[in-house]
C-alpha cells in the first residue's frame, strides 16, 4: 500500500547515512593503501561496511517503494542509492583486489587515489547535508564541481599510472595485470562519485 503523503525528510537522512558509510569505508581504504599489514582483517571490516552500505540502500528503495508522493523524481532517487552503494562496492572491490591477486605492496599514485576517494566522499557529506535545502544554494553548486575537480584529477593520476607501469622495465607482465586492475577499480570508485554528484546536479537543476 502507497502512503498518501510523503516522509520527505526520510530519503534525505538515508542519503547523509549513505553518504556518511561511503566516507567510513574510504577512510578505511586510504588507511589500507597506507598499510598492508594485516590486509585480510582489514578486509573483513570493509566488507561489513559494504554490508552497511547494502542495508542503507535497501532502506531507501524499501522507502520509495511505499512512499507514493517523494521529494523528486522516483529515478533519480534510485539512482542516488545505486550510485552511492556502487561507490562503497568499488572501495570494497579496490582492496579485495590487493588480497584476492596477492599484492602485498602499495604504489604512491594508488595512495594519492585513496586519498581523493576519501576526499570527495568527504565532499558528498556535505552535499547530502545541503540536498535538502536545494532550492538557491550555492553550496550545492560548490560541491559538485568540487567532485568533478577531483575526479578529473584522478583521471590524470590513473593515466599517468598505468602509463608508468607498461613502460616499467623492472615491473613483470603478471604484476603488470595485477596493478592495471587496482587502478582500474580506484578509477571506477572516483567515476562514482561524480555520478552521484551528477545525479543530484540535474535533480536540482530540475527543481529550481
Amino acid at each position: 500500500m502507497f502512503k498518501k503523503a510523503a516522509k520527505e525528510d526520510e530519503f534525505f537522512t538515508l542519503f547523509e547515512e549513505i553518504a556518511q558509510t561511503a566516507f567510513k569505508a574510504a577512510g578505511m581504504l586510504e588507511e589500507f593503501l597506507g598499510d598492508l599489514r594485516d590486509s585480510e582483517k582489514k578486509l573483513q571490516k570493509l566488507k561489513e561496511v559494504e554490508h552497511e552500505g547494502d542495508n542503507l540502500q535497501h532502506k531507501i528503495i524499501e522507502q520509495l517503494n511505499k512512499t507514493f508522493l517523494t521529494p523528486f523524481d522516483r529515478e533519480d532517487i534510485y539512482m542516488i542509492a545505486k550510485d552511492m552503494d556502487d561507490i562503497i562496492d568499488y572501495i570494497e572491490s579496490t582492496a579485495s583486489r590487493f588480497v584476492m591477486l596477492d599484492v602485498n605492496y602499495s604504489t604512491e599514485e594508488a595512495r594519492l587515489l585513496g586519498n581523493m576517494i576519501f576526499k570527495a566522499c568527504e565532499e558528498l557529506i556535505d552535499l547530502m547535508k545541503e540536498f535538502k535545502h536545494m532550492k538557491n544554494n550555492n553550496n550545492i553548486a560548490k560541491g559538485i564541481i568540487e567532485i568533478n575537480r577531483i575526479e578529473e584529477e584522478g583521471d590524470k593520476v590513473s593515466r599517468n599510472a598505468i602509463r608508468n607501469i607498461f613502460i616499467s622495465k623492472d615491473m613483470e607482465v603478471l604484476e603488470i595485470i595485477k596493478w592495471r586492475e587496482i587502478y582500474q577499480f580506484l578509477e571506477d570508485t572516483l567515476d562514482a562519485c561524480e555520478d552521484v554528484a551528477n545525479v543530484i546536479e540535474g535533480v536540482v537543476m530540475k527543481n529550481a
